[in-house]
């Protein structure tokens, strides 16, 4: 394990600016919505901002702020945030991010989970806060191996907290995250506490509810959600999980291509959204496509969705054989997201279903979008699991 601190040269930033310059726009129909997809004239202007207006100098700065590291665990390089609270009462908590996001999506939360009383709720419980980069995403990849499944990032962030010395610890994340999450408690459960999700279950305004349903009622909910998904906005996942090397080679060179790819996700993850600055700053949002960018790992991150494409659908698939999930389990459902959520996770029971919370502002991304619920909410969960 070594420290680490993020130094992108000079002349990458360079050639990303080039790049941009060079792109060569397709011809774009005159309707000016996102039905068809990122619309040319709003995405010329983030480019144009991105390469002349945006800077990765001040953002690589505000990330070198927290203690970085890295370690080798199951022949992969992990790289991770570690920053301890000065609280002597202060719990140990992993949070995991997801696709298309970054170890940015935690960012806006790392004050109000280590300094809870800087941060107006002095009574709060208080975080040793984890946040690795997934294997294969920015400074954590690229990776070139297969067999990075959702199973296996779950072993390697076992290995991770014990390695730090971390003998009971909280997981928790959003998208990829709550799986991770799911499958680190089914994994290890001796050492997990709880796990804390943002990508709920069930579409409930209340646990109780999911006390209420029959199987019937629960295999509806998921042809439902799912059907409705898949006509709208599943694009992405159907060639990710099957043809991930194909796309990777736009996206790896274009870098208005990966733009436009990751800009979709967070614009349209979000009900309530008209453009994705209406729920996440746009800064933050170009530090998270620069990271991908910059380390050159989007190709390594969409191998995921194939390694794990047996593991997702399991999850969407009622019935499916599972180990059982026996630590305590928070949702913090963001009404704004419209995935479909992922019920039973395998072996989510309701007598582990321990907090559900539903946040009327917030959508996929909800660290970012909606920080202070999120940050509310967790340490909610947190403080009933410790009573």
């Amino acid at each position: 394990m070594r420290p680490f601190r993020i130094e992108i040269p000079d002349a990458a930033l360079t050639e990303l600016r080039q790049k941009i310059a060079d792109t060569r726009w397709p011809a774009q129909y005159s309707s000016g919505g996102w039905e068809r997809g990122v619309p040319s004239e709003y995405l010329k202007g983030l480019a144009e901002y991105w390469s002349e207006k945006y800077d990765w100098r001040a953002a690589e700065s505000e990330l070198n702020r927290y203690p970085q590291f890295l370690t080798e665990i199951d022949g992969v390089t992990v790289h991770f945030l570690h920053i301890r609270s000065e609280r002597e009462d202060a719990q140990p908590l992993l949070l995991t991010h997801g696709w298309p996001g970054s170890i940015v999506e935690f960012l806006d939360v790392i004050g109000p989970l280590t300094d809870p009383a800087g941060h107006g709720d002095g009574s709060g419980p208080a975080f040793h806060l984890v946040i690795p980069s997934l294997p294969g995403h920015g400074f954590s990849g690229p990776i070139t191996e297969a067999g990075w499944d959702v199973g296996r990032i779950a072993d390697t962030w076992a290995a991770l907290m014990a390695e730090l010395g971390y003998g009971r610890y909280y997981a928790g994340g959003g998208d990829w995250g709550s799986i991770i999450s799911l499958q680190l408690a089914q994994k290890d459960p001796e050492h997990v506490a709880g796990v804390h999700i943002s990508w709920p279950t069930v579409p409930s305004n209340d646990a109780v509810d999911l006390a209420k349903m029959t199987k019937e009622d629960l295999d509806a909910l998921d042809q439902v959600s799912m059907s409705w998904f898949g006509s709208q906005y599943s694009g992405y996942l159907q060639l990710q999980t099957t043809r991930p090397a194909t796309v990777s080679y736009a996206l790896s060179d274009s870098p208005v291509g990966l733009l436009s790819w990751i800009t979709e996700k967070f614009c349209e993850w979000n009900t309530s959204a008209q453009t994705p600055e209406d729920v996440v700053d746009r800064d933050r949002l170009l530090t998270d496509v620069s990271i991908y960018w910059l380390t050159s790992t989007i190709g390594s991150t969409l191998q995921l969705y194939f390694e794990s494409g047996a593991s997702l659908g399991g999850l969407f698939t009622p019935g499916v054989p599972s180990a059982p999930i026996t630590v305590p389990v928070g949702v913090a459902f963001f009404k704004e997201d419209p995935a479909p959520p992922l019920r039973l996770f395998g072996g989510l029971e309701t007598s582990t279903l321990r907090h559900w919370s539903t946040l009327d502002k917030g959508g996929h991304f909800g660290p970012m979008e909606q920080p202070a619920a999120f940050a509310n909410d967790l340490r909610s969960f947190v403080a009933s699991v410790e009573q």
